[in-house]
């Protein structure tokens, strides 16, 4: 079921209450000790409810129990909930697939600069995973992974934040990065892993990290960010900033620990954070039905008490309307928000897959067709005059060509030397790590044809 109304899936729980003081509302703390603001912030009860284990008779302890947490009325019906509603949860959206507005609808219209720019980093991104993805079979380069088919869940869903939001990704979302302004040399830089390289050539290409730009280096283990972004966001929360955590995942990434621990921190402390998956179908050659039985990703947000949302991770429109709102709730009612995004993964998922073996050819070919998120939004700027074919090949042309030259300077650049991997995590470095970084050097001059040769000692 398609809809244009932006409705979120609510937690059964009242509205929180406003701050003491402060014009805004938030679910979210009292502070304990007004001299000193690191102090433990306690979040407030999600229902009325007397004080824990409280034991009295009243007139109503026929009717309800008081229970730690809330009055739980009684029922003489054995009645269990069940384990799927009988139609699944809705999904937003505004655009149609020939790139015609759904109406009603609330999207809000922006400026054309705003939009081409979201376009136009589609097209980059695009070009960036092609070239890249070539580089890594010509064995230029060790790996890669590429947005193919889910451009639009990370361009527009970064265009919708602002710049001091702290975003916690996973691998598939260079577009964020892209929008902040991470430019095709520092691209390239990371994934040939020079000197350049912020992170010194010690990570697998496409684990980028910036701190300038708010976005924290990837880490390879599935989930691990979620749990991370509770923790910033609740930081943010502390320090009163007019901010919030923004962490992606896909939706293998639910079936970790890690996904339900995260949900559930954030939930009970009022953490000011934004989950965004990337339903795309796959968890490599896992597809989704054999992953979970419930209806998707969006209604485990319900279960935790979280405010949730299912969107068109193909529509550009309403991946940026129901971003905005998302962040707007979470900043300003200091609380966490689940957005679902329906999309599909049309590359193989890295260059270590070959997706062809568990699924068929005709499926993909189908998404990368007739639902790609980057035609209809182009349809719809078309629609409006904003784009011409003119404008896109020669942007396209440009960026190819930008992106080369950021290769060739990449490729030719010195590599980080062997004293970086024993840097940058201890303030002085320990007599062990010393110990282990003489013995490095002296095997790699005992032994240098079994290390790189453009590796300075």
């Amino acid at each position: 079921m398609i809809r244009t109304s932006l409705r979120l899936l609510t937690p059964n729980f009242p509205s929180p209450p406003p701050l003491l003081g402060g014009a805004r509302r938030q679910n979210a703390f009292v502070l304990l000790s007004s001299s000193n603001r690191s102090a433990l912030l306690s979040p407030t009860r999600r229902f009325e409810s007397t004080e824990a284990a409280r034991l009295h008779e009243d007139e109503n302890d026929d009717q309800e129990l008081d229970f730690p947490g809330g009055r739980v009325p009684f029922t003489s019906e054995m009645k269990f909930i069940t384990e799927s509603t009988e139609k699944r949860v809705s999904c937003y959206r505004i655009l149609h697939e020939n790139g015609e507005t759904i109406t009603p609808t609330n999207f809000k219209q922006l400026s054309k600069d705003v939009m081409m720019k979201m376009y136009k980093d589609m097209i980059t991104l695009e070009t960036m995973d092609t070239i890249f993805f070539e580089a890594q079979r010509q064995g230029r380069i060790s790996f890669y992974l590429t947005s193919a088919g889910e451009e639009a869940v990370t361009i527009a869903s970064a265009a919708a934040l602002h710049s001091d939001d702290v975003v916690l990704a996973q691998y598939r979302e260079p577009g964020v990065l892209l929008w902040r302004g991470f430019g095709l040399q520092e691209f390239a830089d990371q994934v040939f892993g020079n000197r350049s390289d912020y992170g010194k050539g010690r990570q697998m290409p496409i684990h980028y990290g910036s701190n300038l730009l708010n976005y924290f280096t990837i880490s390879s283990p599935i989930g691990t960010q979620l749990p991370h972004a509770v923790g910033v966001a609740y930081s943010l929360k502390i320090d009163r900033k007019d901010a919030c955590a923004v962490t992606y995942f896909g939706d293998g990434s639910t079936s970790e620990g890690d996904f339900h621990a995260a949900l559930n921190f954030a939930a009970v402390l009022g953490a000011p954070v934004v989950f965004i998956c990337r339903n795309n179908g796959w968890a490599i050659s896992t597809a989704i039905q054999e992953q979970f039985r419930s209806d998707g990703v969006v209604v485990k947000g319900q279960a935790y008490g979280v405010r949730s949302i299912r969107i068109d991770g193909n529509d550009a429109l309403a991946v940026y309307t129901a971003t905005r709102r998302a962040r707007e709730m979470a900043v300003a009612e200091q609380m966490p928000v689940l957005i679902e995004a329906l999309t599909y993964r049309v590359g193989h998922h890295s260059t270590s897959d070959d997706s062809t073996k568990y699924r068929g050819v005709d499926e993909i070919e189908y998404w990368k067709t007739k639902r790609s998120p980057m035609y209809r939004f182009a349809r719809w700027l078309r629609n409006n005059g904003w784009l011409s074919e003119e404008d896109e090949s020669m942007h396209r042309s440009t960026v190819k060509k930008q992106l080369l030259q950021a290769i060739q300077k990449a490729e030719k650049a010195e590599k980080a030397p062997v004293s970086a991997l024993f840097s940058d995590v201890y303030d002085h470095i320990p007599s062990n790590l010393h110990e282990q970084e003489q013995v490095l050097r002296q095997t790699m001059k005992r032994y240098p044809q079994d290390y790189p040769s453009d590796v300075p000692l």
